[in-house]
């Protein structure tokens, strides 16, 4: 666990920090702070900040080489607890010390703090920009840097708090610990045979290679209601990723229409240089339904597609491993007919929520850094298009696509008997509650019911998700009923042409990258976009930034008026252009 305290001076915030790793026992204290033989104030400030230590704490002096603070993170270890107390003096000694005046620093800082494998590990930080602008070039620059780093930082943390007059507000996170000290200080005073253990992370026992995972493997089931509290991606470093392209040395004009890529993974990583997607991971989610839904679909041809996929045969299959992704299949519950009476109960929705949220919960436990949705149940996209038509008032004729069958011929017969099925599905439901839990029981099924879980599981642990398919764009509009922070971690990299996608990624703002009109199974798209996204990731995190020019005659220009200053800036564009030195030629018509 990560956490940031600030707070401006004397607020109390170094008290509220080490009474976080009280209950530690062993903690290695990180003293930034550089001594000073002339400054009699500064060194009783230190020397208070060691009384008040505990004998038992290790203390680590990095004031001197501010940069060996990054490297004691990275080498933590997950046994270690890691305080450091404070920002603002590494900071100092790093700018003072000569060293690099970039924010490369401060980045490299923000690396390590979400790298760090501490089992706990507190920072304290300076809140400095609630004060007056500083006089100096030097405060104000000193400010600045202390702010970026406060954001950074704060970035890569899991709970931030703020301390003013030694009370504590939690930013964030404040459900990860309780006030300061209290929950310390009350295991500190209970028996150990009375505590309670920690619970361990949630580990699916039939997730190795070829298994099929279902909602008999998702554990005690958990309980989901609307309002829920989750997190959003980081706009300030989403916006500086996005203006740190225009600074970057690219050939012509730039990335085009994968600059929201980069915007996208700049919130979502938490930095203004984000990485590519390194690990992967696709869930195929497969959940049959009966009746007029599954009209013209067939439920061997989704047992083939699910086997296809534990085999590592398949398209989807074949995709996958050309973008580096691991595969996880889930057999989800079966739905009945939903025109005639409800496709799962309330036991089967909540154990389908549960399994999506553990499957989200895993995959971030295990690495992962991104997950991309597919499905291949029988009338899933009916039911997909039934969610969607209820909850935006749209007409099902305009949102269901063309059936075509088994063997590629489009079957009209089938398509009329699923439009009626879900006018009749409609017209049953029309008095009830648009709740999402309802809406998953009435209509959703199985799968569409375990892909919400997914959504909501991945905003909780800041997962990014590939939406390209019926199921998971209903799903994700399902799961911003339950908390609407969730529309904000997804990426669309086409919508097919499905008009069911279409309407529903429009309702939550979620614009399509590109226009492949591929047409090879849900999650299909995005593995077939996602080199071309990380190749834009590469692209942006690598390219060097440009080195500001200063014209030679720059002196020349003073005096001029705006337009002039115009007129020669149009004149040295041209002097540069590759053809001002061209020879003239002569066209045949002048002849």
């Amino acid at each position: 666990m990560r956490l940031l305290v600030l707070g401006g001076i004397r607020s109390g915030k170094s008290e509220v920090a080490e009474a976080l790793v009280a209950g530690a026992g062993a903690v290695r204290y990180v003293a930034t702070a550089r001594e000073s033989t002339s400054d009699a104030g500064w060194a009783a400030r230190i020397a208070a900040h060691r009384q008040r230590r505990p004998g038992s704490w290790a203390t680590e002096e990095v004031g001197d080489s501010p940069e060996r603070l990054a490297e004691l993170l990275t080498g933590a270890k997950a046994e270690d607890a890691i305080l450091v107390d404070d920002l603002g003096n590494w900071l100092t000694a790093v700018y003072d010390g000569g060293g690099d005046l970039s924010d490369a620093p401060i980045a490299a800082l923000a690396d390590a703090v979400r790298s760090c494998g501490a089992g706990l590990l507190v920072l304290v930080g300076p809140e400095v920009g609630l004060g007056v602008l500083p006089a100096t070039e030097a405060g104000r620059a000193f400010a600045d840097a202390s702010g970026l780093l406060n954001q950074r930082v704060a970035a890569a943390c899991d709970g931030v708090a703020l301390v003013v007059a030694g009370e504590v507000s939690w930013l964030r996170g404040g459900d990860l610990v309780q006030h300061a000290g209290a929950r310390e200080a009350a295991a500190a005073a209970e028996p150990a045979a009375a505590r309670t253990p920690e619970p361990e992370p949630f580990v699916f026992d039939a997730a190795g290679a070829g298994a099929v995972l279902s909602t008999a493997d998702g554990g005690d089931t958990l309980s989901f209601s609307p309002g829920m509290e989750l997190p959003l991606p980081d706009e300030s470093t989403a916006h500086e990723a996005a203006e740190r392209l225009l600074t970057l040395r690219l050939n012509g004009a730039g990335l085009g229409g994968l600059v929201p890529v980069v915007r996208f993974a700049g919130g979502v990583q938490g930095r203004p240089d984000p990485r590519p997607f390194q690990q992967p991971r696709v869930l195929v989610l497969r959940g049959d339904r009966t009746g007029g839904f599954a009209a013209g679909d067939s439920a061997e041809a989704a047992d083939r597609r699910l086997d296809e996929v534990v085999e590592g045969t398949g398209t989807l299959a074949m995709l996958a491993a050309s973008a580096g992704a691991s595969v996880q299949a889930i057999d989800c519950p079966s739905a009945g007919p939903a025109e005639l009476h409800d496709a799962l109960d309330d036991t089967g929705v909540d154990a389908a929520l549960t399994l999506g949220w553990r499957l989200a919960d895993a995959a971030a436990n295990e690495g992962v850094d991104l997950l991309v949705l597919g499905a291949c149940g029988a009338g899933s996209d009916a039911a997909a298009a039934a969610i969607v038509a209820v909850l935006t008032g749209a007409e099902p004729a305009a949102l269901l696509g063309r059936v075509v069958d088994a063997s590629g011929f489009v079957d009209d017969a089938a398509w009329i008997r699923k439009i009626g099925a879900i006018r009749d599905a409609r017209h049953r439901i029309r008095s009830r509650s648009r709740e999402p839990h309802v809406m998953l029981s009435m209509l959703g099924g199985g799968d569409i019911a375990v892909a919400t879980g997914v959504v909501l599981g991945a905003a909780s642990r800041r997962l990014p998700l590939m939406v390209d398919g019926p199921v998971a764009i209903a799903a994700a509009l399902v799961a911003r009923d339950y908390g609407a922070q969730t529309r904000h971690w997804l990426l669309m990299p086409d919508h097919g042409d499905n008009p069911t996608v279409k309407l529903a990624a429009d309702v939550l703002g979620a614009a399509p990258l590109l226009s492949l009109r591929l047409a090879l199974g849900e999650g299909a798209t995005a593995l077939a976009a996602l080199p071309m996204v990380n190749t834009a990731l590469t692209i942006a995190a690598a390219t060097p930034v440009r080195a500001p020019e200063a014209p030679a005659d720059a002196a020349a220009d003073d005096g001029l008026s705006e337009q002039e200053r115009i007129e020669v800036e149009i004149q040295r564009v041209v002097a540069d252009s590759p053809t001002a030195e061209m020879p003239y030629v002569k066209p045949s018509w002048e002849d």
